[in-house]
């Protein structure tokens, strides 16, 4: 009999009668290697939901249906030429049990504190994945949010436990994944500034972090003028999915561009492509896939 679970609904039971199951199956998962073959990596993530942060495309509650959303994460994993997921533990579990982590990278996300639209957005505390929890977990890595605002005295707390995760991290040897950005407070709200010398700025700050840089890998957005961007770095460096609003087609040329980039390895996209604006998520991954490894689809 297996030990993933059948449906939905089987992971209530599970959770509430045979806990240790969860341990037991990442004991038992099978992993790989963290690069292989073309050395790119599509990665599908879903850490939004921990930070309250449900909207997409002008649905303020997209993403608060459990089972709906993992549906459409079992189906992005299911594609070819996916390599793993990043997220929290609660959802990295649920995909546990229902069978869809073996053979695949998978990242947990630490820092969820900055709670979207709260005042106190900007204190990313490690609330979610500590580093023990990778190890023990066999987490490929783990990704952190690291957002510097100058004006916010209370950024440097958040610099400090991010330079102490990348440093335990790479003496565990899992890759710590930052995602920087040079932020500002606009009323109740927090804005990231996304001109080129501005995330390049945040590149500097970031690949500083910690006592090594040997697993660090940078996970960055889309701007324009990628090419000042990227010539901040020599680190491996994945790209987010940017504004899920915005026109697929344009969203899908600016990746594109990207790719072609040196120290540029592949994507790690969320909600553009779980909720496309034609809710067909197989061929949304499987677009960004043909980009990641080469190809175009779009025909």
């Amino acid at each position: 009999m297996s030990a993933f679970v059948r449906d939905h609904d089987e992971l209530t039971d599970v959770r509430a009668s045979d806990p240790g199951r969860v341990a037991e199956l990442f004991a038992a998962r099978t992993r790989r290697p963290m690069t292989s073959g073309d050395g790119r990596l599509m990665i599908i993530a879903c850490d939004h939901p921990a930070r309250g942060s449900l909207s997409v495309r002008g649905r303020p509650d997209a993403m608060a249906d459990r089972r709906a959303m993992l549906t459409r994460l079992t189906t992005a994993l299911s594609r070819p030429g996916v390599d793993g997921v990043l997220a929290t533990a609660d959802v990295i579990e649920d995909l546990l049990l229902l069978g869809a982590l073996e053979n695949k990278l998978v990242f947990g996300s630490l820092n969820r504190g900055g709670v979207s639209g709260s005042v106190f957005e900007l204190d990313d505390r490690m609330t979610a994945y500590d580093v023990r929890g990778t190890v023990e977990a066999g987490l490929d890595g783990a990704k952190m949010l690291m957002r510097v605002d100058p004006g916010d005295p209370a950024t440097v707390a958040t610099m400090e436990s991010a330079g102490a995760a990348v440093s335990e991290l790479a003496r565990a040897r899992r890759v710590a994944m930052i995602e920087p950005f040079i932020s500002r407070r606009v009323d109740r709200g927090v804005v990231n500034d996304l001109r080129a010398e501005e995330v390049a700025r945040s590149v500097h700050i970031a690949q500083g972090l910690g006592a090594t840089s040997a697993y660090t890998w940078l996970k960055l957005p889309v701007v324009d003028d990628m090419e000042t961007v990227m010539r901040a770095t020599t680190l491996p460096t994945l790209l987010l999915g940017g504004d899920p609003d915005g026109d697929p087609d344009a969203t899908y040329n600016q990746w594109e561009n990207a790719l072609a980039l040196p120290s540029v390895r592949g994507l790690v996209v969320g909600r553009a492509l779980l909720y496309p604006p034609d809710d067909d998520v197989t061929k949304a991954v499987d677009m960004a896939v043909s980009l990641v490894r080469g190809g175009d689809s779009r025909e």
